[in-house]
């Protein structure tokens, strides 16, 4: 039993979504816990600026209610369920295959084609190895999904062009500035969403940025590395008095300007309007100084717009790439589904070998007992069992793929009922004989 609960771009707004952010510590910490309480089952718990989803994968016996993990995740960030439980999205089985393969492959993202999902996921898979909350299953399934992921870049053409949310962003600020290239800008984090901000900056031209972070070596390593400008977080206020662009995206678990004090930076301002866009979550910028004078504020989803846009370009790619997600899915359900079946599989290949043996040994009585040809005839006939077993099991697969596992495995119980009659007949005839 798979499951996911979740909530993203598209079920939530942001203000319920910067409410359930996970930071690195916060991750490892509820892995844990989950894993402490619930010790046989598998846990992945996939956080980005866009979306909080947990996994969980349960023998069927054991399984964990989608209701207990929604409670978890309503717990852990002391939010009462009530105030976001119809935001929440919840998938099972071949339905969560499909979805996370769907999200890994950048197909459920806000900007269709961006390649930092892939990272985000293979870091959330990463810290759930660290906590030890993973286990066969999940570890076959995301590592199913890092496949697909690639394989849908490499054969369609969705990643190319501005497909990121920086490079959206970016977009953005060039079309409401005739001349970008001269603009003034502040990029507020050092992350990997700072980095990338930076690097399409340069990209259009940008010359004059200017990089913040808490941390100041962070932010001097970038600047380092795109010859640009770093300062120090005591002078943030002064540098938004004199930017033209503010690009924020640092982690914080509270608004780092608020109204009031954003309008008190504006007013120091000696010309020109301020354009901010925040795509940090939880959100740098109270959504209210979007009502000062000669301030206008982008969240991350007011990005949609050009992300809709996007997705209209790509419309061919992305069925193609829809294609491979469902292959990659199906084939993973078959995974799963024949380890149900293993054990049947098993007994059937214990009875043709039971056979294969009563049948032999029956042949190699009285002046047969000591044939020289006994030798070449008994690993003969096992390569012959053998062979016709793979075909008897390639027809289970095949019933468990159009018919599902159940039928399939009826089918084997049948065979093996049939094998343990012949089997039962031949003893008895060999009794007789005796």
């Amino acid at each position: 039993m798979i499951t996911v609960v979740g909530l993203n771009h598209k079920s939530a707004p942001i203000d319920i979504r910067e409410k359930h952010a996970f930071n690195e510590h916060d991750t490892l910490t509820a892995l844990k816990l989950l894993k402490n309480s619930f010790p046989d089952a598998e846990f992945v718990l996939l956080a980005t600026c866009n979306r909080v989803e947990l996994y969980c994968a349960a023998a069927y016996s054991g399984q964990i209610a989608p209701e207990t993990l929604a409670n978890f995740l309503a717990e852990f960030h002391k939010v009462p369920l009530k105030d976001f439980e119809h935001f929440l999205y919840v998938h099972k089985n071949e339905h969560a295959v499909n979805h996370l393969l769907t999200v890994a492959s950048s197909l459920d993202s806000m900007v269709i084609g961006e390649a930092q999902i892939i990272n985000q996921v293979k870091e959330s898979y990463h810290l759930a190895c660290a906590a030890k909350s993973t286990g066969k299953v999940l570890n076959r399934l995301f590592h199913c999904a890092f496949s697909t992921a690639k394989k849908v870049y490499t054969n369609t053409s969705i990643a190319h062009g501005r497909t990121s949310v920086a490079g959206v962003a970016v977009e953005l600020a060039s079309q409401l500035f005739a001349d970008i290239s001269s603009a003034k800008v502040v990029v507020i984090g050092a992350g990997e969403m700072g980095d990338l901000f930076v690097q399409h900056l340069r990209h259009v031209g940008c010359a004059d940025i200017i990089i913040v972070n808490r941390s100041y070596d962070r932010a001097l390593n970038i600047a380092e590395r795109y010859g640009i400008m770093a300062k120090k977080w005591e002078e943030l206020e002064q540098l938004l008095a004199e930017a033209n662009i503010a690009i924020a995206s640092a982690a914080v678990q509270d608004y780092l300007f608020k109204k009031k004090s954003l309008k008190k930076i504006i007013s120091r301002r000696r010309k020109g309007a301020l354009l901010i866009l925040d795509i940090a979550v939880p959100r740098n910028f109270e959504p209210s100084v979007n009502d000062i004078e000669g301030v206008y504020l982008y969240s991350i989803d007011e990005l949609s717009q050009a992300a809709e846009e996007n997705r209209k370009a790509r419309e061919g790619d992305i069925l193609k790439a829809v294609q491979i997600v469902n292959e990659n899915a199906d084939d993973f359900i078959f995974w799963i589904s024949a380890r149900d079946i293993g054990p049947l599989i098993g007994q059937m290949r214990k009875q043709f070998a039971k056979i294969s043996q009563q049948e032999l040994d029956s042949f190699f009585v009285g002046s047969r007992e000591d044939a020289s040809c006994r030798n070449v005839m008994e690993p003969m006939v096992r390569r012959i069992v053998n062979r016709l077993l793979h075909c008897v099991i390639k027809n289970v697969n095949t019933v468990a793929k159009e018919g599902g596992t159940l039928e399939a495995a009826k089918l084997v119980n049948s065979i093996i009922q049939h094998a343990e009659n012949i089997s039962s007949h031949a003893q008895s005839d060999e009794e007789q004989q005796k």
